[in-house]
């Protein structure tokens, strides 16, 4: 769970992100969890954006997301979302979190 601090420092660097996943309408696939699953590893947080052929919310879709793959929301605003996970391993995580 992030704390208010915690989530601000997220959305200070995700401002700059591009959007590094779009979903579009094929929907939620297990294609896009995996592929997602792989840039959380790597990335730890990730822009996401939902294109208007997917009929689709983007607050739907990061809720599904963070429960299949155990990421927090971070952000939700119009057609794109913010997830973060923290690496499994320790030595590439990248984001330090204030206390």
């Amino acid at each position: 769970m992030l704390t208010s601090k915690q989530r601000a420092q997220l959305r200070k660097l995700a401002n700059t992100l591009p959007d590094t996943l779009q979903i579009g309408k094929d929907g939620l696939t297990d294609g896009l969890a995996r592929q997602l699953n792989e840039l959380l590893e790597c990335h730890e947080l990730v822009k996401v954006k939902v294109l208007e052929n997917s009929f689709l919310t983007p607050r739907g879709v990061s809720d599904e997301l963070c429960a299949q793959l155990r990421a927090e929301p971070v952000q939700c605003i119009g057609t794109k979302f913010v997830l973060y996970r923290p690496s499994s391993d320790k030595d590439k995580r990248r984001i330090v979190l204030e206390k």
